[in-house]
C-alpha cells in the first residue's frame, strides 16, 4: 500500500497545516502592498501597518475576552513569551511552582535562573495520566513563591489542566499565575476574566492557524512586567528605557506585519467556523484515531482515555520499534507525517514512563479526515504484520 508521496499530516501540535485559504493570502497582500513600518512614522503605509497590529491585538482580545487589547503583547512565539512572563515579574530570592507536564520553553529558563542562584523552583510531580498532583501542590507554596506555570494542555499526551482549581489556589497563596497556552489557545475556550488569568502566553502557529513567527502575552490589568527586550518602539524616543506604557513597554523591535495579517484572519477563521465547531470535529477524529490504534496488537497508548479531559494530541509506542525508526517508515514509506522523540518535554516522558525512548506523536487538526485516521492505521497494520514475519 506505499503510498510515500501522499503527504498526510498528524503533527498539528507542532504547527498546524494546512492554514486556511485567507492566511496566506492576507500574508502575501501585506509583503507586497504595505511595506510600512508600524508606530515608526507618519506616512500612509506606515499608519496602514500600524492600523493592521491594532486589529490583531484586537481580534485575540475579542477571542481570550480581554477587556484591553493593549494588555495584548506581540512575540516571536510562545517560548518568547513564556521567557518574557517569567523574566519580566521574578525577583532574585522568589520561589516557583510548575509542573512535569512542562514544555523546555519552561523548564529551560528556571534552569537558567535557578543556576545563577535567583531562584528556587518546585516541581508538581504528575500522573501517569498527565494529572497534576494538587495535594502536592498545596503544600508545596513557600512566603517567597512568586508564580506558578501550568501547561494547559500537555504537548505530550493531550491532558488538560485543571486551571481553574489550579489558579484559585495559587492565588489564595498570594502567587500569580503563568498559563502555557501553546496547545490550548484556538482549541480550548479561553476566558481571561472568568478565570482569571494573570499571564497567558500563546503561540500563532498551531491551534490559532496562523503562520509562524506569531504569538504573544496576555498581562492582566495591574501587573507590571520588567522590559525581556529594550530597544526601539517609535514613541517616547527621547528616553533611553523603554516607554511605561503598555504594549510598547514590553514591546521592542519592528513587529511581524505579513504573520499578524495572516494571524487576523486564523482568528477570523475560528470565530466564523465556531470554536465549538472545531472542538468537536478534532475529537471526534481523536475518539475514532484513538479507538482504532487500540485494535493493533503490540501498540501502547498514553494519556486520557476520555476525550473530555484532552485536546487532541495522542501519543503510543509500538512494540520491539523504535519510536524514531518507525516515524521514518511512516513517511518515507506511506507519506505519512508525525512527531517522535521527547517532544520538548522530558519530565512529562518520566511522569508517562516513556523516557527516555520518547513516543510517537500523532495530532490530527480541524482538516483531518477519517479516511485518513484509516490509512494511518492501515500502514501500521502492515507494519506490524511485516515485522512478525
Amino acid at each position: 500500500m506505499s503510498e510515500g508521496n501522499l503527504n498526510l499530516y498528524f503533527d498539528n501540535a507542532a504547527t498546524s497545516w494546512p492554514k486556511p485559504e485567507p492566511v496566506y493570502g492576507a500574508a502575501e497582500i501585506c509583503l507586497r502592498r504595505m511595506g510600512g513600518n508600524p508606530g515608526r512614522t507618519g506616512s500612509t503605509r506606515t499608519i496602514d501597518a500600524e492600523r493592521l497590529v491594532y486589529r490583531a491585538r484586537a481580534c485575540l482580545a475579542r477571542l481570550f475576552h480581554a477587556t484591553e487589547p493593549s494588555r495584548i503583547v506581540f512575540a516571536l512565539n510562545a517560548t518568547d513569551a513564556l521567557n518574557m512572563a517569567i523574566k519580566g515579574i521574578v525577583n532574585p530570592g522568589d520561589h516557583l511552582l510548575y509542573t512535569a507536564m512542562e514544555h523546555n520553553s519552561v523548564l529551560r529558563p528556571l534552569g537558567g535562573l535557578s543556576r545563577a542562584g535567583l531562584i528556587s523552583t518546585t516541581m508538581i510531580p504528575c500522573s501517569g495520566d498527565g494529572d497534576p498532583d494538587l495535594s502536592f501542590m498545596k503544600r508545596s507554596f513557600k512566603p517567597r513563591t512568586r508564580l506558578l506555570i501550568v501547561n494547559h494542555a500537555s504537548n505530550v499526551c493531550g491532558c488538560i489542566a485543571p486551571i481553574e482549581e489550579m489558579i484559585e489556589i495559587a492565588h489564595r497563596h498570594g502567587a500569580h499565575v503563568l498559563i502555557d497556552a501553546a496547545q490550548s489557545a484556538g482549541v480550548l475556550p479561553i476566558d481571561v476574566q472568568s478565570l482569571p488569568v494573570d499571564l497567558l502566553a500563546f503561540t500563532g502557529h498551531k491551534g490559532l492557524l496562523g503562520p509562524a513567527g506569531t504569538g504573544g502575552l496576555y498581562v492582566r490589568p495591574g501587573l507590571d512586567l520588567k522590559p525581556w527586550r529594550e530597544g526601539g518602539t517609535g514613541s517616547y524616543s527621547e528616553m533611553d528605557q523603554q516607554p511605561p506604557s503598555m504594549p510598547e513597554r514590553l514591546e521592542a523591535g519592528t513587529l511581524n506585519s505579513p504573520g499578524l495579517a495572516g494571524l487576523i484572519e486564523g482568528v477570523n477563521f475560528i470565530e466564523k467556523t465556531g470554536l465549538e465547531q472545531i472542538r468537536n470535529h478534532e475529537m471526534k477524529i481523536y475518539t475514532y484515531l484513538r479507538a482504532k490504534l487500540a485494535q493493533i496488537p503490540g501498540i501502547k497508548l498514553y494519556g486520557p482515555a476520555e476525550p473530555s479531559r484532552c485536546t487532541a494530541v495522542l501519543s503510543f509506542t509500538m512494540e520491539d520499534i523504535d519510536c524514531g525508526e518507525l516515524g521514518y517508515i511512516l513517511e518515507s514509506s506511506y507519506g505519512i507525517l508525525c512527531r517522535t522523540g521527547l517532544h520538548c518535554a522530558p519530565l512529562a516522558h518520566q511522569a508517562l514512563g516513556t523516557f527516555p525512548q520518547g513516543t510517537v506523536r500523532l495530532s490530527p487538526g480541524f482538516f483531518t479526515r477519517k479516511e485518513d485516521v484509516d490509512y494511518l492505521c492501515a500502514a501500521l497494520e502492515e507494519i506490524t504484520a511485516l515485522r512478525s514475519c
